[in-house]
């Protein structure tokens, strides 16, 4: 292939074409400054310099597929237009935080609780649980449920077996012919003494 310096941006588009590898690789490498000088004066929330010169050189991929000729204008000034355009839809997608659940993750192996516990094998644990230590629990929140009982009085084990069936404080209140501020109240009471 021939010595690429002695053309013009314009020249090598023309006359090698937009489909040669070894002008695009030549131009991506030339332009590739003027992405990261631009690159260092923006600033992308969730994300690095890195990402921005990413962005940057997709805008230059896209300049030099589309670059033409015919409008009279330089391969350089399209160029830096291309790479500002998508550096700043870039910028601007980061702080309509579109991309927020990708850049905020919780990693279920890497990181570690509060208490130095991996949350993937908290996970696992809960998983594995057998039959019989269901059983068990089973059996430990029932215990637990009679006690609570007993001291309850008839309204507040009514409004607790109303929570524990799956309804709402209106559906309740509907059920037992009570104000929705009366199921609260007697809900706070449970709560005390649980």
């Amino acid at each position: 292939m021939e010595d690429f310096l002695k053309y013009s941006d314009e020249e090598l588009l023309s006359r090698f074409g937009k489909k040669e590898p070894e002008v695009m690789d030549y131009l991506l490498g030339k332009y590739k400054p003027l992405v990261r000088k631009k690159a260092n004066a923006l600033y992308l929330i969730g994300g690095d310099t890195d990402d921005l010169i990413q962005e940057g050189m997709i805008g230059l991929f896209k300049a030099v597929e589309s670059f033409d000729q015919e409008k009279e204008s330089s391969f350089y000034h399209f160029a830096e237009l291309c790479i500002t355009r998508q550096m700043y839809s870039a910028v601007e997608a980061s702080r309509r935080k579109k991309h927020a659940p990708l850049n905020s993750y919780i990693s279920l192996y890497d990181e570690e609780g509060e208490n130095g516990v991996r949350l993937a094998d908290v996970l696992s644990e809960e998983g594995e649980k057998n039959p019989e230590r269901m059983f068990i629990d089973r059996e430990t929140f029932l215990q637990d449920l009679e006690k609570l009982s007993e001291n309850l009085s008839t309204m507040e084990r009514k409004v607790l077996d109303g929570i524990l069936e799956g309804l709402n404080y209106k559906q309740i209140a509907a059920k037992l012919g009570k104000s929705p501020k009366s199921i609260d109240n007697a809900l706070q009471r449970i709560k005390r003494k649980v």
